[in-house]
């Protein structure tokens, strides 16, 4: 059973980072591919952040290009999310989700989804 606890949430002003950490398994963490994706109040989930199940490889949405950086530990079996310059549109819920394989289009994340945990609330405001 793949089990994902996220954790990092909060609020923050605009401009400021968050990184945002996701437990999993050692199994989980070495076979399949890892993502992030967001859900806002009143809006569709949001892919924005993926990493290859045994390569680097990463792909971002164009929302979050340029200041969203996932990464993983093995030592630690974490994933991460950096978040920077944050803006109210990023206020939403943050999930992390393993994948069966690394989605080759943003439209296919879901497609690829094995499981995600409970999320944490990110919230931008000044």
């Amino acid at each position: 059973q793949v089990q994902l606890v996220e954790s990092g949430g909060g609020l923050v002003q605009p401009g400021e980072s968050l990184k945002l950490s996701c437990v999993a398994s050692e199994f989980t963490l070495n076979h399949n591919a890892m993502g992030w994706f967001r859900q806002a109040p009143g809006k569709e989930r949001e892919a924005i952040a993926c990493i290859g199940k045994r390569d680097e490889r990463t792909y971002y949405s164009d929302s979050v290009k340029g200041r969203a950086t996932i990464s993983r530990d093995y030592t630690k079996d974490t994933v991460y999310l950096q978040m920077d310059n944050l803006n109210p549109e990023d206020t939403a819920v943050y999930f992390c989700a393993a994948l069966f394989t690394l989605p080759s289009t943003s439209r296919m994340f879901f497609d690829m989804l094995n499981a995600s945990g409970q999320g944490t609330q990110v919230t931008v405001s000044s």
